[in-house]
């Protein structure tokens, strides 16, 4: 079947699954540098925000409440901003785990 405009089938296809690659490498890059977190010499990120527990969890905000609530999290406020320790995350990730298994 012709086309209507003037590439060779393979050269568009080809252009094609580079542009989408390139697009891809550009988001990856851009989501890398906003959810990673990196500092010489920790092996983890001490604090977390609340928007980070719900996609770690993958639960919505008023779940993270109900869980303060119900002393499964302490928060720890920083002027107004509220944050959650490692080490609290990680005894949640285990107490989820045993419950589960």
């Amino acid at each position: 079947m012709p086309m209507l405009f003037p590439y060779d089938p393979a050269d568009y296809w080809k252009q094609l699954r580079e542009l989408i690659r390139e697009e891809i490498k550009q988001l990856e890059s851009r989501n890398n540098s906003i959810h990673k977190f990196h500092t010489p010499g920790l092996e983890y990120k001490p604090l977390y925000k609340i928007s980070e527990i719900c996609e770690m969890f993958q639960v919505t905000k008023p779940t993270i409440y109900d869980w303060i609530k119900h002393g499964k999290l302490k928060p720890f406020k920083i002027r107004s901003r509220v944050f959650f320790l490692h080490n609290d995350i990680q005894e949640l990730l285990q107490s989820s785990i045993s419950n589960h298994t």
